[in-house]
């Protein structure tokens, strides 16, 4: 879970916020997958400038805010693991690697509110020896092309999958010669 304990205090917050809303409930569903499925789940967020490491203060104030009623329901749980961070990528200068490793994880599934946090990561799982997958329903973006210029690079590079959306639905129909979308 990259980013989701937000404000939307910057400039293009409202923008982030509306994607935040339509992607919620696909975030929502993936966290509780994950929990019913004994998947760990693991939370860095960027510390808004905080510099003090209270990950639940942090918590409290997305979910106290003006725009709490989106971020409430993906709030962490007693046995999640909460990190912060400073930069784009969930492993730039945190503990994520040492946690994954201990956690034995072979596989991050990537999930957020803002693209830029998800894409950044993705290359830094594989770095990292571990396989990213994007879960494209269950992560928000901002308006603008540049993250679908960084995904496809992505692609090309194989630095991530995707599950999920339907241009995901479609590349895996034309792989497999079936014009049938709707199975996903």
């Amino acid at each position: 879970m990259i980013d989701v304990l937000a404000d939307f205090d910057h400039g293009d917050g409202e923008l982030l916020l509306a994607s935040f809303r339509e992607r919620g409930a696909g975030m929502c569903a993936a966290i509780a997958r994950a929990r019913e499925a004994g998947v760990p789940v693991i939370y860095v967020n960027d510390d808004r400038d905080r510099w003090d490491s209270d990950a639940p203060a942090l918590a409290r104030e997305a979910a106290s805010g003006p725009r709490g009623d989106v971020v409430g329901q993906l709030l962490p749980r007693a046995g999640d693991h909460v990190l912060l961070k400073h930069r784009y990528s969930a492993f730039d200068h945190t503990a994520l690697e040492l946690l994954l490793a201990s956690l034995r994880v072979g596989r991050v599934l990537l999930v957020g509110s803002a693209t830029e946090g998800v894409v950044q990561t993705a290359p830094d799982v594989r770095e990292h020896g571990l396989k990213a997958t994007i879960l494209v329903d269950a992560r928000a973006q901002r308006p603008t092309n540049a993250w679908k210029r960084r995904l496809f690079a992505m692609r090309r590079m194989s630095a991530a999958s995707e599950f999920g959306g339907l241009a995901a639905r479609r590349r895996r129909a034309a792989m497999s010669g079936s014009s049938d979308l709707r199975r996903g």
